[in-house]
């Protein structure tokens, strides 16, 4: 009922949740032979080392022989997400959040921007899971992903070198911590096995904490004669990365990093942080890692069946932003209610695995 009160209406404000970033799978490449129809992902991976040429004794002797370069094979199977959201007939009726309440709907307008708007929504859970598939295998080597039960549904075991993935002994933030140690420790083991120079350091909240107040790394930065680092004021650098300054220690020059993004638990409902804050990612920046996208396939478009929704892309993929999702659209038998789908097949992979580890810090 109408009164004599006047209102204005102001524009809508939404909270969907912050905006997922990609801080960690922003390292992963997705050049367009990353997006494919098949089930599995396949790759060849040919392994060399620093071997020098051994010198012989004189002309007449013959050649020594080198092997031919030795390769392996690999096939990993992408894990799925296939999310759908409902709209009832009579939620057409309805006012949606902005519009004027006296103002006749427009059934497909509303139809099309309710289901964009869910869709969207989709999207940002998607995009999180594919963050927290990176994050684990960056801190980890292994994925595993569970529904709201707990229960894994998916895993996958990459297999790195335990070497990669050390414990302190001496957990950061304590006296006798050897945070130079570790991380020196670490990155010669990286150098070893992946032939690439360490060169980045990606701290939980915890571990920079007890980094930048340990007392031997301190020393770096009061020295007043060598630079070996400056801890620089937060500057949030692209995908939600925070650049906290540099270091040197031992043989390299490290850029340091943290991270805040989060997500909520399926299970709990509790925020975790992407990045563990008692860990300590050391990295090759230049090294490769890949996000491949699997489609999935749908009958009715494959055979030409009329589209539900001509409005809805079938298909949205962004090489530059690391996506690939597949919409699908169905109505019930009644007619009374429209179904929108929204699926994806990403897969995570850490191509050059010995160009990373990850220190448990015990920060």
């Amino acid at each position: 009922m109408s009164t004599e009160t006047t209102r204005r209406m102001i524009s809508v404000y939404n909270q969907n949740g912050s905006q997922p970033i990609r801080f960690l799978s922003g390292f992963f490449q997705s050049p367009p032979q990353n997006f494919h129809t098949s089930e599995d992902v396949e790759i060849d991976i040919v392994r060399g080392d620093e071997d020098i040429a051994v010198v012989i004794q004189d002309l007449t002797t013959g050649y020594r022989m080198n092997s031919e370069d030795i390769y392996t094979n690999k096939a990993f199977k992408p894990p799925i997400f296939k999310e759908a959201v409902a709209l009832n007939s009579f939620d057409l009726l309805k006012r949606m959040p902005g519009q004027n309440p006296f103002a006749s709907p427009d059934y497909r307008a509303n139809v099309i921007t309710r289901m964009f708007g869910a869709m969207q929504k989709v999207e940002r859970k998607i995009r999180r899971s594919i963050e927290v598939q990176a994050s684990q295998v960056m801190q980890t080597g292994i994925v595993t992903l569970t529904d709201s039960n707990g229960v894994a549904l998916y895993t996958l075991d990459y297999k790195p070198k335990a070497t990669h993935f050390p414990t302190a002994a001496v957990a950061w933030g304590l006296p006798a911590a050897t945070i130079e140690a570790d991380i020196s420790s670490l990155a010669e083991v990286i150098r070893n096995d992946g032939l690439e120079d360490p060169d980045q350091l990606i701290m939980g909240v915890d571990t920079f904490e007890a980094f930048i107040k340990d007392t031997e790394i301190q020393k770096r930065y009061d020295n007043r004669r060598i630079d070996l680092g400056t801890i620089a004021p937060m500057q949030v650098r692209g995908n939600g990365g925070s650049y906290r300054g540099i270091v040197e220690i031992g043989h390299y020059r490290y850029d340091i990093w943290t991270y805040g993004g989060r997500y909520k638990d399926p299970q709990t409902g509790t925020k975790i942080s992407y990045v563990d804050p008692g860990s300590c990612i050391v990295r090759s920046s230049s090294a490769r890692l890949d996000a491949t996208f699997g489609a999935i396939p749908n009958i009715g478009k494959e055979i030409g069946g009329a589209r539900i929704l001509p409005e809805l892309p079938g298909r949205m993929t962004n090489v530059e932003g690391g996506m690939d999702l597949f919409t699908n659209a169905w109505i019930s038998n009644d007619g009374e209610q429209l179904f929108g789908g929204i699926g994806a097949r990403p897969l995570m992979m850490p191509t050059a695995i010995d160009t990373y580890g990850n220190i448990t810090t015990g920060a």
